[in-house]
C-alpha cells in the first residue's frame, strides 16, 4: 500500500518547486526591465550633461533653444558639481530648497522664500554617489575645468525595483491564507465523517457484544466453568470489545476526566496485553503507585495500547518492554516512559512518526501514533514525544501529564 503521507510530501515539494520557479522568473524579468530602464536613464543623464556643456559654448540662438529643450527633457534627479565638489546646478530635487544662502528680499512672503538647506543637497549627493558612477564633462568656457554630473534612479525605476517583492509577498500571503482556510475546511469535513463513522461503528458493535456476553454466561452455566481460564480470558476479550466500542462512541465528544492512579491504570492494561503477545517479549512496570492524573480510562488505555503495540512491532527478536512512572514535583508533572529494545527510530523522524500516514510497515495505516498524540494532547491536556532512540537498540516514548496527587489526596 502506498504511503499517503509520502505522496502528500512529494506534491508539496513539487508545488514549492513551481512556486520558486515562478518567483525566480518574475524577479529575473523585472531585473531585465530595470537594467534596460537604468541604461536609458544613464543615456539621458549623459545627454543632459552634454547639453549643459553646449549651453556655455553655443552662440547660435536657434541651436541654443534646441539645447535647452534637450536639457529640460531629463526626468531623473541630478546634481552638477565642480572638481572641488561645490554645487553648480540641480534638477529634479526639492524646489523649495537651495544650497545658496540667499538674503531675504523685501516684500516676499518668508513662507514662499527658498530655504537654505545645504545638508539636504549633501545627503542627496551621497545617495547619488552610492547608486551610479558620475559623468565628467569638460567645460571649456570655465578655464578648461571639469564638471561632474551625479544622478539617481527615477521614482518609476525605484518603484519597479521594489514592486516584484511586494507583489510576491502579497501573493504569498494570499496563498497562505487561502490554503489555511481550505485545509481547515477540509479537515473539519473529514473530522465530521470520521466522527460519524466511529459512532456508527460503536452502535453496530453493541448488539454482537451483548450476544457474546450472553453466550459466555450460558457456557459457564452449562459446563459449570466459572473458573475455567479459557472462559475467563474469553470474557476479558469481550469486555475489551466493550471498551473499544466505548472508545469509538466517545470520539467527537469531550471526554470526562477523573483522577486515577496512573500506576494502577497502566498495570491493568499491561496485565491484559502481555498474555496476548509472544512469550519471547517480557514486560516490566516500575514507578510510584500513588501518583495520580486526570484520565479517561478507556481512552488512556488506547494510548498505552498503541505504544505497547508499536513497541512489540519494533522488536524483531526476543526483547523487553519497560514502563517507568515517575514525577517532577518542581513542575507538578507525571512522566510515563515506555522503553523497548526494538530497531529504533532515526533522530530525523522523531516528529514525523506522529504524522498521519507515516508507517514503516507494509500493511500499516500509520494512524496509531497520530491518534495517540491527539488523545494525549487534545483529550488529556498532556504531551507526548520521542524522548530517546538509537538505531538497533531501542526507543523511549514519554507521556507528560499534570500531577493531581495533592488534589486527589485532599478529596479522600
Amino acid at each position: 500500500m502506498s504511503n499517503p503521507y509520502l505522496r502528500k510530501k512529494r506534491w508539496k515539494y513539487l508545488l514549492m518547486f513551481f512556486a520558486v520557479l515562478i518567483a525566480a522568473c518574475s524577479l529575473l524579468y523585472t531585473k531585465y526591465l530595470v537594467r534596460n530602464i537604468a541604461k536609458s536613464e544613464r543615456t539621458r543623464a549623459q545627454v543632459w550633461a552634454l547639453s549643459m556643456k553646449q549651453v556655455f559654448t553655443t552662440v547660435d540662438e536657434e541651436q541654443l533653444n534646441y539645447v535647452f529643450l534637450v536639457r529640460d527633457s531629463l526626468t531623473v534627479p541630478a546634481i552638477v558639481t565642480d572638481e572641488k565638489g561645490d554645487f553648480k546646478f540641480t534638477r529634479g530635487l526639492d524646489s523649495t530648497k537651495t544650497f545658496i544662502n540667499l538674503p531675504p528680499e523685501p516684500g516676499i512672503d518668508p513662507k514662499k522664500a527658498l530655504v537654505y538647506d545645504l545638508p539636504y543637497f549633501q545627503q542627496e549627493l551621497e545617495n547619488m554617489k552610492a547608486q551610479h558612477e558620475p559623468i565628467r564633462v569638460k567645460v571649456s568656457g570655465f578655464d578648461n575645468s571639469y564638471w561632474v554630473v551625479y544622478y539617481k534612479d527615477s521614482q518609476l525605476l525605484t518603484q519597479l525595483r521594489v514592486f516584484p517583492y511586494i507583489q510576491l509577498t502579497i501573493i504569498a500571503i494570499f496563498l497562505i491564507v487561502a490554503y489555511s482556510a481550505f485545509s481547515s475546511s477540509r479537515k473539519s469535513e473529514q473530522n465530521q465523517v470520521w466522527v460519524g463513522l466511529a459512532k456508527e461503528t460503536a452502535h453496530q458493535l453493541g448488539t454482537p457484544i451483548s450476544s457474546l456476553l450472553a453466550w459466555i454466561e450460558l457456557l459457564k452455566d452449562k459446563f459449570d466453568a466459572d473458573d475455567d481460564p479459557l472462559i475467563v480470558e474469553m470474557a476479558n476479550d469481550v469486555k475489551r470489545l466493550e471498551v473499544v466500542a466505548d472508545r469509538f462512541s466517545k470520539i467527537g465528544s469531550k471526554p470526562v476526566l477523573e483522577p486515577h492512579s496512573v500506576y494502577d491504570v497502566v498495570k491493568d492494561f499491561v496485565d491484559y496485553f502481555k498474555v496476548r503477545v509472544s512469550d519471547k517479549i517480557s514486560f516490566e512496570l516500575h514507578g510510584d503507585r500513588f501518583l495520580t492524573a486526570e484520565l479517561n480510562i478507556p481512552l488512556f488505555d488506547w494510548v498505552i495500547e498503541n505504544l505497547l503495540k508499536n513497541a512489540v512491532n519494533a522488536i524483531e527478536a526476543p526483547g523487553n518492554i519497560k514502563v517507568y512512572i515517575t514525577a517532577s514535583k518542581a513542575r507538578n508533572q507525571v512522566y510515563i516512559d515506555v522503553t523497548d529494545t526494538g530497531k529504533g527510530i532515526p533522530r530525523s523522524k522523531f516528529t514525523t512518526v506522529f504524522r498521519p500516514g507515516y508507517t514503516t510497515r507494509k500493511r500499516g495505516w500509520g494512524l496509531g501514533l497520530s491518534l495517540t498524540k491527539r488523545m494525549v494532547e487534545n483529550y488529556h491536556n498532556g504531551h507526548i514525544f520521542v524522548k530517546d532512540s538509537e538505531l538497533g537498540k531501542g526507543t523511549t516514548f514519554r507521556i507528560v501529564l499534570r500531577n493531581t496527587q495533592d488534589d486527589f489526596e485532599s478529596t479522600i
